[in-house]
């Protein structure tokens, strides 16, 4: 989160000295665990440990624990998402499309309660949120989808439909459950959603109402890019259709009435 530089492999084998008959392997899935538990936290983890579920309860009492006795990484957190973003300067268009993630569970499959009802996590700062929040984050990587969507068609020969590629967050407004206006080869209108992460691949992020509908509503014209480790090496990936086709989604709030 501070920008400094790791070496997962040389952590792994100094680890390896001091847990007996651990192999680099058990604590590599330990490091996944971990990354697991702060998920489910709505903290960050280390890009490299991709999340892996199933962790001991224990473990997640540990680590709530070590963070709660560390302000350090509540300092290291919420400077990372205050940060203001910037369009990168040079960005190689060739390579920033990537395979998206593979889910970890079923869509349908139901999710332990045990971490939601904690006490702990209320007093938590949810910090996916206070990043999504940011504004000069949310616009910078808008901006690289307008450039990656015109980049796309040129290089097909389609200039004309690369002149046409539109900011709709910016020149109509927020609120019409997509940001960039785009084409495919043919012509045919392309509806961007564009959601934008300094961290890793599989950080959640949030989905209005209006952009869950809006996905259902253009099913074949809809797509979410997903943007991460934009402050450093962005990438993306992109699905097609309903956000809830590709996402498990979780309802955080509900607006009550009489």
């Amino acid at each position: 989160m501070t920008g400094q530089s790791y070496n997962k492999t040389a952590h792994r084998r100094k680890l390896q000295k001091i847990l007996n008959g651990r192999t680099e392997a058990a604590i590599e899935l330990k490091h996944q665990n971990v990354s697991a538990v702060l998920r489910d936290m709505h903290y960050f983890w280390i890009p490299g440990y991709k999340p892996r579920g199933n962790y001991q309860a224990l473990l997640y009492d540990v680590v709530e624990e070590r963070i709660k006795n560390n302000s350090a990484f509540d300092d290291a957190a919420l400077n990372a998402v205050k940060m203001p973003a910037v369009v990168p300067s040079t960005t190689n268009f060739a390579k920033l499309l990537v395979d998206p993630p593979k889910p970890e569970r079923k869509l349908n499959e139901k999710t332990a309660q045990y971490k939601v009802s904690r006490k702990a996590r209320i007093s938590k700062v949810d910090y996916i949120e206070r990043e999504a929040r940011n504004v000069s984050l949310g616009l910078a990587g808008e901006k690289l989808v307008v450039a990656y969507e015109q980049w796309r068609l040129s290089v097909v020969g389609k200039d004309d439909l690369a002149g046409k590629v539109e900011h709709i967050s910016i020149t109509k407004g927020d609120g019409f459950g997509f940001d960039v206006l785009s084409f495919d080869r043919s012509g045919r209108e392309r509806f961007i959603e564009v959601k934008t992460t300094s961290f890793a691949k599989e950080t959640p992020f949030y989905v209005t109402r209006r952009e869950l509908g809006f996905s259902k509503e253009e099913a074949d014209s809809f797509y979410l890019y997903r943007i991460f480790e934009f402050r450093s090496d962005p990438r993306l990936f992109k699905v097609k259709g309903p956000v809830d086709n590709h996402c498990r989604l979780v309802p955080l709030i509900f607006q009550a009435s009489f």
